[in-house]
């Protein structure tokens, strides 16, 4: 069997890289605080980076001390992510199929990509690799469509999605909740900015799946409808988002105080 099994046709949009990694926004440091501090990152401790794509999450993680290691599908992405981020193990895998042994993590993170698995298979074997006492941060940045800017970005995107899988398909806490791993789960949200140039702007919309997908013609043509946006838009181009962390807890890695909205549940 390989160790990576088919994906789903839309992921193909993230075979160029580079603009992935140009266009994304990183993440809040209060988040990654957040996430450092409840899942007890430390020299010592091991952490997971799940579909880590360029590493954007998976860079940030690594002042924590702990070990972390990158389990990555795409190649194009391994690579990208090999060149970004040297000093971190990069592992060919999914979620559906970890490369690591059984309790080999002291916790396990997802940045911008739970969607994309099969949870009904993702969440045993993330049980499975996680340490007992492990726990799991999953994170996305939400564009905030607040923004007027936004909301043109969503007019010229929303109906190119088809039946890609998206963020808000699932109730993430529930679904960790009923998961019979964690004790605890949490629910926090960051308000969060991206800063780009007219360049900058192109690459975060060819960087969605879905558009990246497209053939050449249809992404040029969305190309130059986003140039247009940004010729009429003030700069430097900031583009708000809201961040939603989703935290499984153990009963070890319960503390009272928070950073961001919070909200648990038992």
């Amino acid at each position: 069997m390989p160790i990576v099994p088919e994906l789903h046709p839309s992921t193909r949009g993230f075979a160029a890289a580079d603009v992935y990694e140009r266009g994304r926004p990183d993440y809040p440091e209060a988040a990654i605080a957040r996430i450092v501090e409840k899942l007890g990152l430390r020299p010592g401790r091991t952490v997971l980076d799940l579909a880590a794509g360029t590493g954007k999450l998976t860079r940030l993680l690594v002042p924590s001390g702990a070990n972390v290691v990158a389990v990555e599908p795409l190649p194009e992405m391994r690579a990208e992510l090999e060149k970004r981020v040297p000093a971190v193990a990069v592992l060919a895998g999914t979620a559906e199929r970890i490369p690591l042994s059984d309790r080999y993590v002291d916790a396990v993170t997802v940045g911008s990509a739970f969607h994309w698995f099969d949870v009904d298979r993702a969440l045993p074997e993330i049980g499975r690799v996680l340490a007992p006492g492990g726990g799991l941060a999953m994170i996305w940045n939400a564009r905030d469509e607040r923004s007027g800017l936004q909301q043109e970005l969503s007019k010229i995107m929303r109906p190119l999605r088809g039946h890609t899988p998206e963020r808000r398909s699932r109730d993430w806490r529930s679904l960790l909740a009923k998961s019979g791993l964690f004790e605890q789960t949490e629910r926090l949200l960051f308000e969060h900015e991206q800063v780009v140039d007219e360049d900058g702007l192109v690459a975060r919309v060819l960087s969605v799946s879905f558009v990246g997908a497209l053939p050449a013609d249809a992404r040029r043509e969305i190309e130059e409808r986003v140039r247009a946006l940004a010729h009429g838009a003030e700069h430097p181009i900031r583009l708000p988002y809201m961040t939603e962390l989703y935290l499984g807890l153990a009963a070890s890695q319960l503390t009272d105080g928070s950073s961001g909205i919070l909200e648990t549940s038992s």
